[in-house]
């Protein structure tokens, strides 16, 4: 094999498949039980490309099969222009993976890792050490390069753990929950690493916990549940798709959350999400005058209203819309 150049890319391949996913009726069972049923997916090169959907919707086990851990019962899908099965081998010269947990040797160090790791994948003597160098650079970790990675902090972890990622630079880059645990300026940190691997040309495919983050992230945005494609689209497009009739209602006295969420479902037919930070309680109202008939209920009943408001979907609000709730968004619902 030929060794990557310092740019820290693999020996050119042909660019003429203009995506970097194209599957068809993907399948994986378990037993009597299907985890992926059916999928279509077309991920277009260079974008960040986000997988949502419930704890056991089937995320992990198509992302699994996309990057040829599992193989597929059925259906057929190219990677980067390679048959997932038939040229598993090419696929894997053109991927990387970085999972939920980090996949470092905590005896060594930063630097340490990283040059284990350029040795592995063909760069020599000098050539290594200039490529651990780079990428500690440009993931903020030059400071740490010399210490144990057991003494890193959870986000120069997960941050070390995605530049042991690209050492060799991949078309797609795999990421499962890859800020599940950090704080939220580590969060910042790897929203920020992950933009600019965006930006270089790479495609990012991510599952994520986290709805803000493939609002703020994605480019496109596939919704599974069940094993099944539910939706797919942008932010923009699956808010507009689920409508912008919200209310957004905080009580004063939270002793009648539940009073009131029943109320509130049964009066507008939709289920209602209840905040977890709080006594507040969103649902789809459809229109105004529908939401101002559930507030005139909501008042008639004596339940004292410290603030109301409509508004458009949050991403958490399409995704219990699209799922039925799933416990892989943070708000518990009433449903009518």
């Amino acid at each position: 094999m030929d060794a990557p150049d310092l740019a820290g890319r693999p020996p050119a391949v042909a660019d003429s498949v203009p995506l970097a996913v194209r599957a068809r009726g993907l399948v994986k069972s378990f037993g009597t039980m299907r985890a992926v049923d059916g999928i279509d997916l077309d991920v277009p090169r260079g974008v960040i490309f986000a997988i949502l959907g419930p704890n056991g919707a089937g995320k992990t086990t198509l992302m699994r099969m996309l990057a040829t851990l599992s193989r597929p019962d059925a259906g057929t899908a190219t990677v980067m222009g390679h048959d997932l099965v038939t040229d598993a081998h090419a696929v894997r010269g053109e991927i990387a993976m970085t999972g939920q947990f980090a996949s470092l040797d905590e005896d060594l160090t930063g630097r340490e890792n990283l040059l284990l790791l350029a040795r592995l994948w063909g760069f020599r003597g000098r050539a290594a050490g200039a490529r651990a160098d780079e990428l500690l650079a440009a993931f903020d970790l030059s400071d740490a390069a010399s210490k144990q990675v057991k003494d890193y902090s959870g986000g120069m972890r997960r941050r070390l753990d995605i530049a042991a990622s690209l050492v060799v630079t991949p078309g797609l880059l795999f990421l499962d929950e890859p800020t599940t645990g950090l704080d939220p300026k580590a969060r910042q940190d790897v929203w920020r690493m992950i933009r600019a691997l965006a930006a270089s040309g790479v495609t990012i495919l991510l599952t994520t916990q986290y709805l803000d983050e493939a609002d703020q992230l994605a480019a496109r945005i596939v919704v599974i549940d069940h094993g099944r494609k539910i939706a797919e689209g942008t932010s923009r497009e699956l808010k507009a798709a689920v409508g912008s009739g919200f209310l957004h209602v905080a009580l004063a006295d939270p002793a009648r959350l539940d009073a009131a969420a029943t109320l509130l479902a049964a009066r507008l037919g939709a289920v209602v999400q209840r905040s977890p930070e709080g006594a507040r309680l969103s649902v789809m109202a459809g229109s105004p005058q529908a939401a101002t008939e559930a507030l005139a209920a909501l008042i008639a009943a004596g339940i004292e209203l410290s603030d109301f408001s409509m508004a458009s979907p949050s991403l958490d609000e399409v995704f219990f819309a699209l799922t039925g709730g799933g416990d892989a968004a943070p708000a518990q619902e009433v449903r009518p």
